[in-house]
């Protein structure tokens, strides 16, 4: 969803390639938490899918981001992929909750949260991660 936004926003291939890196580190976070190995993010059923997710344009979650981009209310971008559903609406709500009650740093999807449950613009959501203190990656 975050990628749709981005490319709906037309922020290019380098705001991408970082949501995805930046994103990959979130999901690890949560996954090994879990039990997860972390080498199994790195693979088809993790990087992989996260590349397509996040790259194309036949995937209902990014589908979804730029409806939103686009200035669409989340009602309207929803019932626009009516009949499919994007599971990534409901999926943001659940891991958010999860990862407050964790307290697992998940900085993109806390501000996603934001724009899709509070209203929060996407621009102002993207200044808030390009505020954070700097740090090694």
């Amino acid at each position: 969803v975050a990628c749709g936004i981005s490319e709906g926003l037309n922020l290019g291939n380098n705001c991408r390639s970082s949501l995805i890196t930046r994103g990959l580190q979130e999901i690890i976070r949560f996954g090994t938490l879990y039990g997860g190995e972390e080498e199994t993010f790195y693979g088809l059923s993790g990087m992989g899918d996260l590349i397509t997710t996040c790259s194309s344009s036949s995937s209902r979650n990014y589908r979804l981001g730029v409806s939103i981009a686009e200035g669409k209310t989340i009602a309207e971008a929803i019932s626009h992929l009516s009949p499919q559903v994007a599971e990534g609406y409901k999926t943001t709500k659940i891991i958010y909750e999860i990862s407050k009650t964790k307290s697992i740093d998940m900085p993109i999807l806390s501000e996603l949260h934001k724009i899709l449950y509070h209203n929060k613009p996407p621009m102002d959501a993207l200044m808030s991660l390009m505020s954070r203190p700097l740090k090694s990656e």
